[in-house]
């Protein structure tokens, strides 16, 4: 349950990862309609597939969105240059879901986990910071034109064992000009000796397959949803399943698991473990959680410091986490955690 494995690999993916691609036009669609209409509830689903892109769901606001609008200028500005077809199925929200999130309730039924670790200042495992800056620092290097043979597909993943890096893995996609002799000798120099430094230790792998020329919706499908552990915790943390982007904080999937997220790294900032587990659980239109619980490493039982302390009900979370913002678009890639100046990253002393 806990991340106390000796050795473990965690990946993370660049912004131009087609599922990534589908996760920020999903928040950007969000983001928009909170923009004009705070009090939006938006549950948005996009699927691309080969030169066509899908844009579902149902959302209940007021703001006047043009969503193919919105789609479009995300995929241009991560720099695909590909025609795409976009098709527009959003509907209006469920009645039924609205009887009950209208009176503060959880917008859907689940269990969410937070974690935090005292191993690394972003309080997240070292293997998940080190893949994130590396994937991170891919897209740096592209936009930069420091190696104008990146393009926006690609992956990075990495091995830990005992705390150092065993192997250190990038795949991404590239100018059809450019040999695999230079993109190795490129991204050893500029992607990771500056992040992993000495690398005589380190087997390092780049584009295992042999090449990687296609990309983004023209080589693979992407849907929302689909990248929930690099989102998170990598795998090593439990995760209940649910995805973040294209959900307004009235679903309990995104928000009570930044919620808990908060509580965990706040448990491990104020002395009470080392490493911590927090979970709740909801039914959809009630408003307190059936469960809340948490663990510190060594098995002592933090609930009621957690109880004390903080409100896991959907609308104080929404308020304390200043959820109704439109601020997730940003967090759509490289992880939703572990990143200084969102607002459930605040340490506060409990």
């Amino acid at each position: 349950m806990f991340h106390l494995l000796e050795r473990y690999t965690v990946e993370s993916v660049t912004s131009g990862h087609p599922d990534k691609v589908c996760d920020q036009i999903s928040d950007a669609i969000l983001d928009a309609a909170l923009k004009e209409d705070p009090m939006s509830r938006v549950a948005i689903e996009t699927f691309g597939s080969h030169g066509t892109l899908m844009i579902g769901g149902e959302i209940k606001t007021n703001a006047k969105l043009n969503f193919e609008k919105i789609a479009r200028k995300v995929y241009k500005d991560i720099g695909y240059t590909e025609k795409l077809d976009v098709l527009v199925k959003v509907a209006q929200q469920s009645g039924d879901i609205a009887m009950g999130v209208d009176t503060g309730g959880a917008g859907d039924q689940g269990i969410m986990y937070g974690y935090a670790t005292d191993e690394t200042k972003e309080m997240l495992p070292l293997g998940v910071v080190l893949v994130h800056k590396m994937a991170r620092k891919l897209e740096e290097l592209r936009r930069s034109k420091k190696l104008k043979w990146i393009k926006p597909d690609g992956k990075t993943q990495v091995t830990i064992a005992k705390g150092k890096v065993l192997t250190a893995l990038t795949s991404t996609q590239h100018d059809e000009k450019i040999s695999q002799e230079d993109i190795r000798a490129d991204l050893i120099k500029h992607l990771f000796k500056p992040i992993l430094g000495n690398l005589d230790a380190i087997e390092v792998l780049v584009n295992p397959t042999g090449q990687f020329i296609q990309g983004g919706f023209f080589a693979d499908a992407g849907l929302t949803g689909r990248k929930i552990q690099v989102d998170t915790y990598g795998g090593l943390a439990p995760h209940g399943g649910g995805a973040f982007s294209g959900k307004d904080a009235t679903k309990v999937d995104r928000s009570a698991a930044y919620m808990c997220r908060f509580v965990a790294k706040n448990l491990v900032a104020n002395g009470y473990a080392k490493k911590a587990l927090v979970t709740v659980a909801y039914a959809i239109g009630r408003v307190e959680p059936v469960m809340v619980e948490a663990f510190s490493d060594s098995g002592k039982n933090l609930t009621s410091v957690v109880n004390k302390h903080f409100d896991f009900r959907p609308r104080a979370i929404i308020e304390r986490l200043g959820l109704r913002k439109p601020i997730f678009q940003e967090t759509a890639a490289y992880g939703h955690f572990g990143v200084s100046g969102r607002p459930w990253e605040k340490i506060v002393k409990i």
